[in-house]
């Protein structure tokens, strides 16, 4: 009789949270989902954002439309979401700079990386390459590394600005192999890309989108690869683990799916439920593979421990290698 009475009252609690659940959330979506990407259409996050949403749009009977809302690394687009109502509606893509920006400008962030979002699901992860110019003497990364220990702040290495994931890349080589070198930064990875294939940059990190024509029409030289295993797209790059630089590959950008904080439960899971199966349409693989990203997945609570973990991870390097961005 005791084992009746507990079944039947844990029956009733269940019900009881779903009753408690608004309506709306239960019969989400009932109309259009904002995606924002808050970076210019056309780059890495952006195209790997509108190849998702065109899976959700099929698989949860609404349109996901992206929004870009560029500026400030990103901040922009994510301030404007974490103000936004959290009924599942307007949600948001998230990168490195998620935690970065909070991290690198803390009086000027206007929101919490943790206490202001709901993780819906981490979507992929961006691993990159670094590379040099096609007649650069460097043929390894390890090559630089060593020019570097023997002439302190001589090898210059080129970004997309103060606090981007390729400066804070070089900044943890730099703390990885005990060496100094010279930040070059410049307003977007397209005008640093073109000096190091003019040789005036000596190199930079680099996401694998796009990469590959430019080593095939001998423009740049790649020098490693920050995948734990050798990427099938470069068999013959050594990773930087191979080159004495273990736990490179800890630091690879992950690209998820946040809403606003206060999101109904219901309402989250049926986003992360519709990011996991994108995943696993074989098509969607494909074109993230050819972005040269590396599928993820997983639950909500996932996404949380990997953004707790990132946090962690990004604030010892830039405290490290004493990062500023004036």
């Amino acid at each position: 009789m005791h084992k009746t009475m507990t079944i039947l009252g844990g029956a009733v609690l269940v019900a009881a949270a779903v009753l408690a659940s608004p309506a709306w959330a239960q019969d989400f979506p009932a109309k259009p989902v904002k995606l924002v990407v808050g970076y210019s259409a056309g780059g890495p996050t952006d195209v790997l954002a509108r190849v998702l949403a065109a899976d959700m749009t099929e698989i949860l009977g609404q349109s996901v439309l992206v929004e870009n809302k560029p500026g400030a690394a990103g901040r922009i687009g994510t301030e404007f979401v974490a103000r936004s109502a959290p009924d599942g509606y307007t949600i948001t893509v998230s990168t490195l700079s998620h935690n970065v920006n909070a991290l690198l400008y803390p009086k000027t962030v206007k929101y919490d990386p943790v206490k202001d979002f709901s993780p819906v699901a981490l979507t992929a992860l961006l691993p990159m390459v670094a590379v040099t110019a096609h007649e650069s003497p460097a043929g390894r990364l390890g090559d630089l590394v060593d020019k570097a220990r023997k002439a302190p702040g001589t090898v210059t290495y080129g970004s997309s600005g103060n606090g981007g994931s390729a400066h804070l890349a070089a900044a943890l080589l730099e703390t990885l192999s005990g060496t100094q070198m010279l930040h070059v930064p410049f307003k977007g990875n397209g005008p640093a890309l073109t000096e190091v294939m003019a040789g005036r940059v000596e190199f930079m990190f680099y996401p694998m989108v796009g990469l590959k024509a430019h080593i095939e029409a001998k423009r740049l030289k790649p020098l490693a690869v920050t995948t734990a295993k050798r990427h099938p797209d470069y068999p013959d790059v050594p990773t930087t683990a191979e080159q004495g630089l273990k736990g490179f590959e800890d630091y690879t950008q992950g690209i998820g799916m946040l809403a606003p904080a206060g999101t109904p439960a219901a309402v989250v899971a049926k986003l992360n439920a519709a990011v996991n199966e994108a995943l696993k349409r074989p098509a969607t693989v494909a074109k993230l593979a050819s972005l040269g990203a590396i599928v993820a997945g997983g639950s909500p609570q996932d996404f949380g421990s990997f953004i707790g973990k990132d946090r962690e991870r990004w604030e010892r390097v830039i405290k490290a290698a004493n990062v500023k961005v004036e």
